[in-house]
């Protein structure tokens, strides 16, 4: 790839992306263009443009993608209700192909023929960028600098940095903790400190929730709004995609919940432990099963909870963009025509429940479910049906003697 004139490097500002950016300047030769994203992750983006800058970069893009990322990727992920082995709300996963694809748009706006992410070759990052790069552009040509260079330990990054006038922040010259990831709806912390999965995880890893056991004495109680299976309001209040889960972070950091230690199974093969604070998407998921409880048909929401594990999955492998996860997308929306209504959620230190729901499409008939006298329920119909699904087991039965 000695051709490549032009890359767009996703850029952080941090001392890792700052080291990729003159190493692909020094290695290459070619003119590098950076991009950095605003996906919510709590930190000062301008830095950044002046460490480009300082590197002799003309072309630097800082974008705030925020509503886009819960809207057109978050929300509908939290249609499926989708959990990774049970348990994960794919935070890191669900923000790498709006990267990509922002990347590849940016590519094609300042005619770069090559496009550079700062994920390691032992990750599940490295698929997800490459896998979103190849689909919106299959002839872009991807470098992967930690899969070429001879860079492998921190103290080889600093002497990189330092011999190339990098500046390194006193916290970055020993060896860092762990490694943190974030955006609007996770955090996700691993290694160092982490990698021992005997081990604890020490109370300071958690940067967005606080203790449950600290947590207030009092239940905070809060109904969320849903129209067409997405969140749109708390309380009454209307907001936009991206201040509703910024809302539910609060509340949900504010009472202890959302924390998950987790030990993974990695696309690429081999187990890690990661560490995720998903406050705001944890209530989430809880208050969309609630609405859904009053509003899906069983079938449709049986058949929604069969095809999630495999929906979780090809967001968690990478496969945002490809043809299955577009199908299963289109099903899983058609079922959200009418989970509309309120949610009322009890949040109190560490877990969050669902106390009350209601909704102008619910299916739920009281008529028919009172333990009091009704006249739309015949009981005696219960007999023939039990009948009819009894029978082959009898069947079975008498053949086993």
């Amino acid at each position: 790839m000695s051709d490549i004139n032009k890359v767009v490097l996703a850029y952080s500002g941090g001392l890792d992306t700052s080291i990729i950016l003159k190493w692909l300047q020094d290695t290459y030769r070619c003119e590098v263009v950076t991009f950095t994203a605003d996906l919510g992750q709590g930190e000062e983006l301008e830095p950044a443009r002046k460490k480009a800058e300082m590197l002799g970069i003309k072309e630097i893009f800082i974008e705030d993608l925020r509503e886009e990322f819960v809207r057109d990727y978050v929300f509908p992920m939290f249609r499926a209700n989708a959990l990774y082995e049970g348990v994960y709300l794919l935070g890191t996963s669900i923000a790498r192909p709006l990267i990509a694809k922002r990347q590849i748009e940016i590519a094609a706006a300042t005619g770069a023929d090559a496009v550079c992410h700062g994920a390691t070759g032992k990750g599940n990052d490295q698929v997800r960028f490459e896998l979103g790069y190849y689909a919106c552009n299959p002839d872009i040509k991807v470098i992967a600098p930690w899969r070429e260079w001879d860079l492998s330990s921190r103290e080889k990054l600093i002497a990189y940095a330092e011999q190339n006038q990098i500046p390194v922040p006193k916290d970055k010259r020993g060896e860092a903790p762990f490694s943190v990831d974030a955006n609007l709806l996770h955090t996700s912390s691993e290694g160092k400190v982490l990698e021992d999965p005997a081990e604890a995880c020490p109370e300071y890893v958690f940067q967005r929730t606080i203790a449950p056991e600290q947590a207030p004495d009092t239940p905070t109680f809060i109904e969320v709004g849903f129209k067409a299976g997405d969140a749109v309001s708390i309380d009454g209040q209307a907001l936009s995609p991206a201040s509703l889960l910024t809302r539910l972070n609060e509340l949900g950091g504010a009472n202890g919940i959302g924390r998950l230690d987790l030990v993974e199974n990695r696309f690429v093969g081999m187990k890690s432990r990661g560490v995720y604070e998903t406050p705001g998407g944890t209530i989430l998921l809880a208050a969309h099963r609630g609405i859904e409880s009053i509003t899906l048909d069983r079938g449709a929401m049986h058949l929604k909870d069969e095809l999630m594990p495999r929906y979780a999955e090809l967001i968690y492998n990478g496969f945002w963009f490809s043809p299955e996860r577009e199908m299963l997308q289109a099903a899983i929306d058609q079922s959200q025509a009418h989970v509309t209504g309120q949610v009322t959620l009890k949040l109190y230190k560490g877990s969050v429940s669902v106390v009350s729901r209601s909704s102008p499409y619910s299916l739920y008939s009281e008529a028919h479910v009172t333990f009091e006298e009704d006249v739309v329920y015949d009981q005696t119909d219960a007999e023939g049906f039990i009948r009819l699904n009894a029978l082959r087991l009898k069947l079975l039965g008498r053949r086993g003697k």
